[in-house]
């Protein structure tokens, strides 16, 4: 069994996605992983994702979003 902890949640102003982040910790190993959760609609995409892919992930996302005006 996994432990899920919420680490926040808010909605695309622009498609309407809901966008969930949870922190999950795997009991036999206690691995953690983030889980993204992506709603659109009644249709859902998971995404289980490793600490090495998430800051890369955030970087990149990072760094784009700082090229933007305002």
């Amino acid at each position: 069994m996994a432990a899920l902890t919420p680490l926040g949640a808010f909605t695309i102003p622009l498609g309407g996605q809901t966008i969930e982040l949870h922190e999950i910790v795997h009991a036999e190993g206690g691995m953690a992983l983030l889980r993204l959760r992506i709603r659109e609609g009644k249709r859902f995409t998971v995404f289980d994702i490793d600490p090495v892919s998430a800051r890369r992930w955030a970087e990149a996302m990072a760094a784009w979003a700082n090229r933007q005006p305002g």
